[in-house]
């Protein structure tokens, strides 16, 4: 598979949902020839159900279709007549079922829309997080991104949303505060806010396009050493450039090493992990992709490393994809210490493609392999030292993310452990084993 960073869009999609990602490549069907059908196919839709045929039995990884006659199910589809999309829909998924991939999937134009939202890293809105204060039930700011008009507008951390365009927000919930509050941007939205000192008052913002903040670092003073600390929530089509701010930011505050926290990311773009990993290795291979016809394709480093300071990853078992790329790439080649639980597993590549009504469908089309040719598809990675967290640690950090990274963080007092002993000359290959308790897989996640 070859591609362009320059190319990779919202149309290259990731995240199936939880711990089910995609790792996505471009479509072959582009915005102007989807423009240009989409008014025809709208009322055909025996066309769509042809067209995700032709896709899957172009690209679909298994040339034997899981032992499916993929003909003669294209006969049983074309045959019918559909009174509705719906009908269509249901008929297609029902085809993509036989195939028995679950990362091969059909979305309807609502759940196309919502997936390339997400992969773009960019909503339409004001640029605010929100929760519901346990105490008081009303609906607080937690935090204005940076470079929202909410910033700007002077919204702070701790106002309280009370109207949402002389709506109440009492006893409402987040996602439906969020429905009221995104929008097209350049369109205008009122809040009633009250803040502690000061009278209610309304504060009328007008939408933009934001981009949302997929990777958070911190420089962290741990005894003698500064440590740069790095999460990445998932591989969207600005985490390569956030994440190499990250670094340069942390590179310049002299760091003497990093943490770099992969844990519960989903996965996402392949170009985004495969960029990501250049930021980290100077030399080497980093994944290796083969299709269905054995035509293989490896990504290597190109010498450009943004450092070489000691780097300790963690990971848990909902890292996956375009985790499992950048952290297989990172212990292949030495490069760092992989702690935390087993990964996820999963080895395939999907492309995305929008169809002519704005539905869209995922094709596994390639599956992938670590720099030491590991197929970890339903095995995972096995950490350097492999810490699994109790029941009640877990609990812990989901119910409260700021102690991630913390000393009431176990896996990552564990990393300090090691950046403290320079354990980096020879890692610590699967020597290591500790277990915080006896829970398996199936236990609860963090």
């Amino acid at each position: 598979m070859k591609q362009s960073a320059k190319r990779y869009s919202p149309l290259q999609v990731a995240l199936i949902g939880g711990a089910i990602a995609t790792t996505a490549t471009v479509s072959v069907f582009g915005p102007g020839w989807c423009r240009s059908v989409r008014a025809a196919l709208q009322d055909s839709p025996k066309q769509v159900v042809d067209q995700v045929w032709q896709l899957v039995n172009r690209e679909y990884v298994d040339g034997s279709f899981n032992r499916q006659n993929w003909l003669t199910i294209r006969q049983s589809l074309l045959s019918r007549n559909y009174s509705s999309r719906e009908e269509a829909y249901t008929a297609i998924r029902e085809a993509l079922q036989k195939l028995g991939d679950p990362y091969t999937r059909f979305m309807d134009p609502k759940q196309f829309e919502a997936l390339t939202n997400q992969t773009s890293g960019e909503v339409s809105g004001i640029g605010i997080r929100m929760e519901v204060n346990e105490n008081s039930k009303r609906l607080v700011v937690v935090e204005a991104l940076e470079n929202s008009p909410a910033i700007k507008a002077g919204i702070k951390p701790g106002d309280e949303i009370v109207a949402i365009d002389g709506k109440s927000t009492r006893q409402m919930k987040i996602e439906d505060a969020s429905k009221l509050i995104r929008g097209r941007a350049g369109t205008m939205v009122t809040l009633r806010l009250e803040r502690e000192g000061h009278s209610a008052f309304d504060l009328k913002l007008t939408r933009a396009t934001i981009e949302v903040p997929t990777v958070r670092y911190a420089l962290k003073q741990e005894g003698r050493r500064r440590v740069g600390y790095i999460r990445l929530r998932e591989f969207n089509a600005h985490a390569a450039d956030q994440m190499r701010r990250a670094i340069r930011d942390l590179n310049g505050k002299q760091v003497d090493g990093f943490v770099l926290d992969l844990r519960g990311n989903p996965g996402g773009l392949l170009q985004a992990s495969i960029e990501i990993a250049r930021m980290w290795i100077d030399n080497g291979p980093i994944v290796r992709t083969v299709d269905r016809r054995g035509g293989s394709d490896e990504s290597k480093a190109n010498h450009t490393a943004l450092t070489n300071r000691p780097l300790v990853v963690l990971v848990d078992n909902n890292s996956a994809s375009a985790s499992e790329i950048l952290t297989g790439a990172l212990k292949d080649n030495k490069r760092a210490i992989v702690v935390g639980s087993q990964t996820f597993g999963k080895a395939l590549v999907q492309s995305v493609h929008e169809l002519g009504d704005g539905s869209g469908v995922a094709i596994t089309i390639a599956h992938y392999y670590t720099p030491k040719g590991t197929d970890i598809n339903h095995k995972g990675i096995t950490p350097d030292i492999k810490l699994d967290l109790t029941e009640e640690q877990q609990r812990q950090l989901a119910s409260n993310p700021d102690l991630l990274g913390t000393n009431k963080d176990p896996q990552y007092t564990r990393a300090l452990n090691i950046l403290s002993n320079n354990q980096f000359a020879q890692p610590l290959q699967n020597q290591t084993t500790q277990k915080a308790n006896s829970f398996g897989a199936d236990n609860l996640r963090l």
